[in-house]
């Protein structure tokens, strides 16, 4: 049920995309203590965004989940904000996240909520 949704100004090369869309998959489920299989990750390279007036790489993540603790919230950020450097060049001082506690009735899947 976790959701984590990736947007950046930065072209990304398709080997990159997958590498980084793997590693964040397998950090989000790992840190949340929840089963990769229901973790999705999206991104969306090349958005027209600009940080603080500049249009240097950036990017914004948006986190979701059933039962998000607060108390991982900083590893989180951390450990993703290190992937989009490591992987596409974005540098933490460039990233904004926003986590986000679902409520189970108000998170669908397989024709259904949880």
């Amino acid at each position: 049920m976790p959701f984590l949704m990736i947007q950046t100004n930065v072209k990304v090369d398709p080997s990159r995309s997958a590498k980084l869309l793997r590693n964040a998959s397998r950090h989000v489920a790992e840190t949340l203590g929840k089963s990769e299989k229901y973790v999705m990750v999206a991104l969306e390279d090349e958005t027209p965004m600009l940080f603080g007036g500049k249009a240097e790489p950036l990017a914004y993540l948006e986190l979701k989940s059933i039962g998000l603790p607060k108390d991982k919230t900083s590893q989180l950020s951390a450990t993703l904000s290190g992937l989009l450097q490591e992987e596409i060049g974005v540098t933490a001082d460039r990233v904004y996240i926003e986590f986000a506690d679902a409520l189970a009735p108000m998170w669908g899947w397989n024709g259904a909520t949880f």
